[in-house]
């Protein structure tokens, strides 16, 4: 039995490039390094003794500057590359984070919590597109969710170890995270290989081709907004349920600490072979729709008047953790399917946008529907709109496969 799961798992990561194992582990680095930003309300509260509205409007203030550094990060990587783009967001990103922790003015605390998660979140569609250029043949899917299963144990040893260091010192948070995203940095500059002429090519390519631009690609318009409203409403997961877990069932810091680390453990360990499995049975849209279902179930869940409240929120985060796996490895697959080499970074960045986007409306207005309307009415609002999704991505397939039909 051991070694059927040990050859299972063997063939889920055999066939990998070794740039894209790089770029997993780098990525798990950076998100190890992403502590400082979930502390950020309580520094400003805490350390600072600023108000409520004061951490509120700091934490606003990095969803505005990655909205821009994913924009601005995906026109890079198509013009100068995903490698100088690495090297630079994470090197100065660091730099400035480091210089945060050292000020206390808050307006330029503002204008530097801009400036940083514009640096740290223009990584992102550098290092997406570098996955796709790796990715050996047939192996796409599997090398983003090896890029996914980086991503949640970085996060998760991350969070883990900011609690530590927060209990010592809140500065020293972010000039962890400072450090750790130089050395991200450092390992590119040192491990990936430069992409020779890639500068002098894109401008061959702009002026020779007409290469298509993302907004102008209708199909991946429609998806990508009805990605946003999908990744919003999946986002409240982690921002608006911990607190409705607390106030509404009355569940420890601890526990709900172990619960929402399920989704993570979970991820880890079967993600993966999952991937394996499925990837080649039906179309990537298939499991997204899928994915948005589970999505709406485990929302439904919270609002059983049932008793046993550990034990539902613990199946409510599996199954949308089943979702997740289901949904997202997917999702990048569409997006890198609808772009090229020319225009990659313009897709990517569509895509790291949605979750921008998801970051600075998301928790706001979960928690403004909770507040005034009750937590119940927000999750029937969610699965109502996760469904709606769900039937939207299917529309959106019906009609793209029509549309292919008719070209043949």
């Amino acid at each position: 039995m051991f070694k059927l799961i040990l050859n299972t798992y063997k063939t889920s990561f055999s066939g990998l490039s070794r740039e894209t194992w790089l770029l997993s582990i780098v990525m798990m680095f950076n998100r190890c390094g992403s502590m400082a930003v979930p502390f950020m309300g309580l520094y400003v509260t805490q350390s600072l003794h600023r108000s409520e509205m004061d951490a509120g409007l700091i934490i606003t203030l990095f969803g505005v500057g990655s909205i821009l550094g994913s924009a601005v990060g995906g026109k890079l990587t198509d013009m100068i590359g995903f490698r100088p783009v690495q090297i630079l967001s994470s090197i100065i990103g660091g730099l400035l984070f480091i210089l945060f922790s050292s000020i206390t003015n808050f307006s330029t605390l503002c204008i530097l919590a801009v400036v940083i998660s514009f640096f740290s979140e223009a990584f992102r569609p550098a290092n997406f597109t570098a996955v796709a250029h790796y990715a050996t043949e047939n192996t796409i899917t599997r090398s983003y969710s090896l890029n996914r299963l980086a991503v949640n144990i970085g996060w998760s040893v991350g969070i883990s170890l900011a609690g530590i260091i927060a209990s010592i010192n809140y500065k020293l948070l972010f000039i962890v995270e400072g450090g750790v995203s130089i050395v991200v940095g450092l390992l590119i500059l040192s491990f990936l290989p430069r992409v020779k002429g890639f500068i002098k090519l894109a401008k061959e390519n702009a002026t020779k081709h007409v290469i298509m631009k993302p907004w102008k690609d209708v199909f991946y318009v429609k998806f990508i907004l009805l990605t946003t409203v999908f990744i919003t409403c999946a986002f409240l997961m982690f921002r608006v349920v911990p607190v409705f877990f607390k106030e509404q069932w009355h569940i420890d810091e601890f526990a709900i600490g172990l619960i929402i680390g399920l989704n993570g453990a979970v991820i880890a360990l079967f993600e993966m072979i999952m991937i394996n499995k499925i990837e080649a049975k039906r179309s990537p849209m298939f499991f997204i729709i899928i994915g948005a279902v589970f999505f709406a179930i485990s929302y439904i869940m919270l609002t059983a008047p049932i008793s046993f409240h550990i034990a539902t929120a613990i199946i409510a985060i599996i199954i949308f953790t089943g979702g997740e796996m289901f949904a997202l490895p997917f999702i990048n697959t569409i997006v890198i399917n609808r772009s090229n080499e020319h225009n990659r970074g313009l897709y990517a960045a569509g895509y790291t946008l949605s979750w921008s986007v998801a970051q600075v409306i998301g928790p706001y207005t979960g928690f403004l529907v909770a507040r005034n309307l009750g937590y119940n009415w927000l999750w029937l609002a969610l699965a109502c709109m996760l469904l709606l999704c769900a039937w939207g991505f299917s529309v959106l397939n019906k009609k793209q496969t029509k549309s292919i039909l008719e070209t043949i």
